[in-house]
């Protein structure tokens, strides 16, 4: 029987069973381990070529092993015939293909051979597109196909260009070269370049210095770099608070909506440094402009700069072991750089653009320039569309490019100052003409206001023989030197304009006049110019006219930006007028100043660029007149046959839907047919009216006398001089008879002075329907006491059907009526009016109506008078105190107790036989808009407008 294994035994076979398992584990883990690294090797050798590519890791003497291990062998076959493959397939039709994407993005000098283009100034004005890619050299892959390479600039990029000691010079001749091409492309005048070199006093690329000739080119000092930034900064924000404001995020978006046309030129600020970094300071504020710069056409090309931009940028590393490499291109492209131009051809090709840029800056622009296409004219169509966040218009031509004046909430009013002879008006009407061209009269509405002797405005209102009108004009007021009271009251119609506006914007619970257009997209909200020119003489006086003003204007000045009222206000000097000392929140609110050569104090304190201005040219600053918003314009000649032919073409389109302005021409008497169209209608119980003159307002009003069955109801007129005395007699009588149903009213006519017998004799000929009596000097005294006696049996209760005793030349008449006579006269007027019988008479002195005045009679029996050749202070016992009051030809002072605190002047009517005479010419055409009823527009309760004294025509002018 076989012995069992003992324990010892079992325990000895079971380890070795166990060491014979571990030792067959440790080989296949070892077995394994060596292929995972074997695995791992390939990998990472396949990882290698892919990725460094075959040529880059032969050339790598820590790879030589691996190429020569028949192991790794099949790796690398593999990837040399991926390699091959992928080569062959980007050889068939890549470097075509990339040829073709260039040859779209970089056309003509932007991508040419310099042959073709250099020496050539450029002509494209970037209305069909900018270039994308601008030429720097051609690369190819692994020795292949070469083909072009470029980097963006302008709009899309900046770039920065670092560059080894030994290639320096490379670099400088690549950015060279880059500006040349970016120069010879565009018109000159649409790129500028910015130089700063920190280790030179005349920075690099001397090649481009003849461009310093015309300013295309600026070199700064190297310790200057923070006034160059802070140039480029002040740009920004001239850009975003000028030229942005619509909405758009960059130039690039506003010329795309503009038809490619650029309103700001390019500009290439070049930074060459020495791989020294900036002061943080400067740091900071070069990532600042980087940032914001792209959007406003400045571009920035740093050579050597170490600086990190927080915006695009394009990279070309010019630093060994590699050789040229570009962002754009990736790190496995050989990119090798165009050759350097000669320097012969550079001067040549800077020389060559500066002249064609000085010829462009000479080129005569015209206003028609400045203007949208006459198919948009008047439409809001062009390329600012509607008013709703200002109005755009521009006035001249800076660097051969239009340049706009705005205003809008950024820059409400504005002050326009220039000498005589420096263009101030033809200024005024180039931007009314290119306003006007832009925007449609339901967008914008203009005010116009010429103090001086002339009638700069009164082409925009129909004429005799010119019948057109401007249809945004609403009122047009000329030769207004002497009537400061209608500058005044075009200033209180604006603030009553205001407060309307203010009030449906609360109702609308909105602030501004854009989002009110918003919320009541029905409304009637135009913006509204207000154009005063030569605006001092309303502030000439200490009187209460320039208080008032002083007053108003400050007001619409503050309130009237959110409103969509804009102030222009031009003078040939602002610096005497007294009424501003003290008050710079008037002169805070005109942002916009417009000043002509040798203009004084109309930019800042410290700006004198207009005193070397040549002729035709002004400073557009939208800055408050600080130095860093200077615009040096040209303005073109408003020359008048574009500015009539305009004028037709919006009278043609609009003149149905628009009211013909109204016209105030200070030169020119009211007539009395245009006031009488707005008295009462006869009969209906109306009081009766007498009409003595018009009102110095916008609205040119009738200024009427109320003659009810009241006490006091009589009317004097005041004055030595006969003609203004009896036209206004004559009106009043007139405008009654028109009251009066035929024969209902009595009028007694007494001519008591040579002068007056025949214009009463008119006046008879004209209350024809009425009983009319003309009574000599013999039977003056018969009739006076006659009529006493009736109007005592009026006081009786007598019948009392209206009388009206019209005594022309009141003071002859003392010898005539003795005492007796005198007494009857002084009862008529004290107890007359109350029973239907007024006194309308005409008095040549003051003293002797205040000596009728006495006894039977008072001061208050004459309850409403009209002064004319009169002095305030012979006016005392007559009227409210002391009055502030000189005689002005054809205008007279008129109180009536009834209506007003303090009298108020008035415009003399039109003399009878002056009325006669001009009615009579044969084929004359009556000026609109002169004293009818005008409404200022065609909205639906909007105050209406009257026309004015005048008849002014196109001829006319100054």
């Amino acid at each position: 029987m076989a012995r069992r294994p003992g324990r010892r035994e079992r325990i000895v076979s079971a380890f070795a069973d166990f060491a014979d398992a571990v030792e067959a584990a440790l080989r296949g883990a070892g077995a394994a381990r060596d292929e995972a690294v074997r695995a791992h090797a390939r990998a990472m050798l396949e990882l290698w070529l892919r990725t460094d590519g075959l040529d880059a890791a032969r050339a790598d003497e820590g790879l030589a092993a691996a190429f020569a291990s028949a192991e790794l062998a099949p790796v690398v076959a593999r990837v040399e015939a991926d390699h091959a493959a992928a080569f062959d397939t980007w050889q068939a039709g890549g470097p075509a293909a990339l040829r073709a994407v260039f040859d779209e993005a970089a056309p003509g000098a932007a991508g040419d051979d310099p042959d073709r283009w250099i020496g050539d100034a450029g002509k494209d004005d970037g209305t069909d597109g900018v270039p994308r890619l601008w030429r720097i050299g051609h690369a190819s892959v692994a020795g292949g196909e070469s083909f072009p390479v470029g980097v963006p600039l302008l709009d899309d990029s900046h770039l920065q260009v670092v560059s080894a000691p030994d290639c320096r010079a490379t670099a400088e001749a690549l950015v060279e070269a880059l500006l040349v091409r970016v120069l010879s492309y565009f018109r000159p005048g649409l790129v500028a370049v910015h130089v700063w070199d920190v280790g030179q006093f005349t920075g690099s690329l001397p090649g481009l210095y003849p461009l310093t000739s015309t300013g295309l080119l600026t070199v700064h000092d190297p310790g200057r770099l923070p006034a160059l930034l802070e140039e480029l900064s002040d740009r920004i924000r001239r850009v975003h608070t000028r030229v942005l404001v619509d909405g758009h995020p960059s130039l690039r978006a506003l010329a795309a909506e503009t038809d490619g046309r650029r309103t700001e030129p390019w500009l290439v600020a070049v930074l060459v440094g020495n791989r020294t970094a900036l002061s943080e300071d400067d740091h900071r504020q070069l990532q600042r402009v980087a940032r914001g710069g792209l959007a406003c056409g400045i571009s920035l090309v740093l050579l050597d700069v170490p600086v990190t931009l927080n915006a695009a940028v394009e990279t070309v590393d010019m630093r060994p072991p590699r050789q040229v490499r570009t962002s754009m291109t990736g790190p496995h492209v050989d990119v090798r750089l165009d050759r350097p131009l000669p320097r012969d051809k550079v001067v040549a090709a800077g020389i060559a653009i500066s002249r064609a840029h000085e010829e462009w800056r000479s080129r005569v622009g015209t206003f028609a320039d400045l203007l949208p296409p006459p198919a948009e004219w008047g439409t809001g169509r062009g390329e600012r569309g509607g008013t709703a966040a200002g109005v755009h218009a521009p006035v001249g031509f800076a660097e051969g490019l239009r340049k706009d004046l705005v205003l809008a909430d950024g820059s409400p009013h504005a002050l326009i100052g220039g000498p005589s002879g420096t263009g101030k008006t033809n200024l005024l009407l180039t931007m009314i003409g290119s306003m006007a061209a832009r925007y449609s009269p339901h967008e914008l509405e203009f005010y116009l206001l010429d103090f001086k002797e002339g009638v700069s405005f009164a082409q925009f209102a129909p004429g005799r023989r010119d019948t057109t009108w401007l249809p945004h004009a609403r009122l047009v007021g000329v030769n207004v030197n002497t009537d400061r009271e209608f500058g005044l009251a075009l200033l209180r119609f604006l603030s009553d304009e205001m407060r309307r506006r203010a009030d449906a914007a609360k109702e609308h619970e909105v602030t501004k006049l854009e989002e009110l257009r918003h919320r009541d997209p029905h409304g009637h909200w135009p913006r509204i110019v207000a154009v005063i020119d030569e605006f001092q003489y309303l502030f000439a006086e200490r009187d209460d006219v320039t208080r008032a003003a002083t007053q108003l204007l400050e007001d619409v000045a503050r309130r009237g930006r959110s409103q969509g009222i804009h102030l222009v206000l031009a003078s040939q000097d602002v610096s005497g007028i007294e009424a501003f000392w003290g008050r710079p929140a008037i002169f805070e609110q005109f942002v916009l100043r417009v000043a002509l050569p040798r203009a004084r104090r109309v930019l800042a304190d410290l700006n004198d660029a207009a005193l070397d201005l040549p002729r035709w040219h002004a400073v557009l600053n939208h800055e408050s007149g600080i130095k860093h918003g200077n615009e040096i314009v040209r303005i073109p000649d408003a020359a008048q046959s574009t500015l009539a032919l305009l004028q037709q073409r919006l009278h043609d389109d609009h003149a149905a839907a628009f009211a013909p302005p109204v016209l105030f021409d200070g030169a020119r008497a009211p007539r009395y047919a245009d006031l009488a169209d707005r008295l009462p209608a006869a009969g209906g119980g109306a009081t009766p009216r007498a009409l003595v003159g018009q009102v110095i307002d916008v609205a040119a009003s009738p200024a009427t006398v109320a003659l009810p069955d009241a006490p006091a109801r009589n009317i004097a007129v005041l004055g030595a001089g006969a003609s203004d005395a009896l036209a206004v007699l004559a009106a009043a009588t007139a405008s009654l008879r028109d009251q009066y149903a035929p024969g209902e009213v009595d009028v007694v006519l007494v001519p008591l002075v040579v002068e007056a017998v025949e214009p009463a004799r008119r006046m008879a000929a004209r209350l024809a329907g009425h009983a009319v009596t003309t009574v000599g000097l013999d039977g003056v005294r018969e009739r006076v006491e006659t009529l006493a006696a009736d109007v005592t049996a009026r006081l009786s209760g007598g019948p009392r059907r209206p009388v009206h005793l019209v005594l022309l030349g009141g003071d002859a008449a003392d010898h005539i009526l003795d005492r007796p006579g005198t007494e009857a006269l002084r009862r008529i007027l004290h107890f007359g009016p109350e029973t239907g019988v007024h006194v309308l008479g005409w008095w040549r002195s003051v003293g002797r109506l205040r000596t009728l005045l006495t006894l039977g009679a008072a001061p208050d029996d004459i309850g409403a008078w009209v002064a004319l050749d009169v002095q305030g202070s012979e006016l005392g016992p007559l009227g409210p105190g002391l009055l502030q009051w000189a005689p002005r030809p054809g205008r007279g002072l008129f109180f009536d107790r009834a209506q007003h605190a303090r009298p108020q002047v008035v415009l003399v009517p039109e003399p009878e036989q002056d009325q006669a005479s001009r009615s009579g010419a044969a084929g004359e055409v009556p000026l609109s808009g002169a004293a009818g009823e005008v409404p200022l527009s065609s909205a639906p309760g909007d105050v209406p407008l009257s026309g004015a004294a005048g008849d002014v025509s196109r001829e006319d002018r100054g």
